[in-house]
């Protein structure tokens, strides 16, 4: 169903999800998806930093400076507080921005690091990686499988019209359908599908549905050096490009999807700590477990990640934190034109952020899922779902019901 290629054990966790569209839990997917969750976290914080940084070491010899970043806006105070050129437009963005800061969406939470280069005595910043957080992955886990379940939704509303075309004994193309019937064929090949799902029917083609871009690094790069990183990609020791998009518009940018196979004793140098040791403990195992658990993971997992890098100059990267293309503003535009938009589709979305924040819990069993996808529920209702994971009580200030 889903494949996160940026992750170890990809077709385990594809299975899983499957499997919880279906509504079927195993005794073991408690323990199962909190080490598929948050040991994966861990191993692409550790790919993802010994990627970035022998990158930018290899452009810029003279020393590369990092600092962590909390807030959209720590990246975006960079970007303006030292500009490596001028010219009208990039005094305009830099001027509004600093004008109304707060248009510009500067506590969303981002969880990466910053590098800077020094340059005539003037350090500047040069890019930036990040993980993607758990509920955007969420989110775009959702929006990928519902993308999919609508085409199979429309493929099989479209196979109903065939059939009545071919009982009045005309083509399709000669069919006029009213509206209303035309939106009761969709319904009834939607409850198809839920139907499907409910006796756990295959629903959808075997091919994966991939997302490649868990660890994701922005490179401010010019020209001539644009040409320096592909040549230094196709050098780079265990890396190769498998993909090369080039975005010409409002936005003007390369995107690269890169595999790359990590050093993975390098990766276990460092035992396990902070909250994923926190985490693996409140489940119940000791430090040494976790390190094992740990150990064996990595190594038992697949010998290669994907990464995404997406590489523009000054001028069109402030574009897409300040400008014409405000990286938020797309986020929303996403989520606003999403077509499909029924009970399943917004099912799809609470399971999805339930599978995504169950391993941040200390909740160690899962018998049953509190979400079936066949059912219908308020928002009210997915709300508590979450205030009940973490432990969070639900009733306000009433300590009793009122008899």
């Amino acid at each position: 169903m889903i494949r996160i290629d940026s992750y170890l054990h990809r077709t385990v966790l594809s299975g899983l999800v499957r499997r919880w569209m279906h509504h079927e839990v195993d005794a073991a997917d408690a323990g199962l998806i909190a080490r598929l969750i948050n040991f994966n976290h861990l191993y692409v914080s550790r790919y993802l930093h010994l990627f970035t940084e022998g990158i930018f070491r290899e452009l810029y010899p003279d020393g590369v400076t990092q600092r962590p970043a909390l807030r959209k806006g720590d990246l975006k105070d960079a970007l303006v507080n030292r500009a490596p050129y001028r010219n009208a437009r990039i005094d305009e963005l830099i001027r509004d921005y600093r004008s109304r800061p707060e248009r510009y969406y500067r506590d969303t939470p981002f969880h990466g690091m910053l590098f800077f280069a020094q340059g005539e005595g003037i350090e500047t910043c040069i890019g930036s990686s990040r993980i993607k957080r758990a509920r955007r992955l969420a989110e775009k886990t959702a929006r990928r499988i519902i993308d999919r379940i609508f085409v199979n939704i429309k493929k099989h509303a479209e196979e109903l019209a065939e059939e009545r075309a071919r009982r009045l004994g005309i083509s399709r193309d000669q069919l006029v359908t009213p509206l209303e019937e035309m939106q009761e064929e969709f319904l009834k090949a939607e409850r198809r599908l839920l139907e499907d799902l409910q006796q756990g029917r295959p629903f959808a083609e075997d091919e994966d549905v991939v997302i490649s871009d868990v660890a994701g690094i922005k490179m401010i790069l010019e020209a001539p050096q644009q040409e320096q990183l592909i040549a230094l990609l196709n050098r780079f020791p265990d890396c190769r490009i498998v993909e090369q998009e080039f975005h010409n518009g409002r936005y003007n940018a390369t995107n690269l999807i890169v595999c790359f196979s990590p050093d993975r004793e390098r990766i276990l140098s460092r035992p396990v700590g902070g909250r994923i040791l926190t985490l693996m403990q409140a489940r119940g195992s000791d430090p040494e477990q976790v390190q094992q658990a740990f150990a064996d993971f990595v190594r038992t997992g697949e010998p290669s990640v994907s990464l995404e890098i997406i590489v523009s100059n000054y001028e069109e990267t402030l574009e897409s934190e300040i400008g014409r293309c405000i990286h938020e503003d797309r986020i929303i535009r996403q989520r606003l034109t999403q077509q499909y938009r029924g009970h399943l589709s917004k099912n799809i979305e609470y399971l999805m952020e339930f599978l995504f924040a169950f391993p941040m819990s200390a909740q160690r069993e899962l018998t049953e899922l509190p979400i079936k996808l066949w059912n219908r529920y308020l928002p009210d209702y997915f709300d508590e779902v979450l205030k009940n994971l973490f432990d969070i009580p639900t009733n306000g200030l009433l300590d009793e019901i009122p008899c």
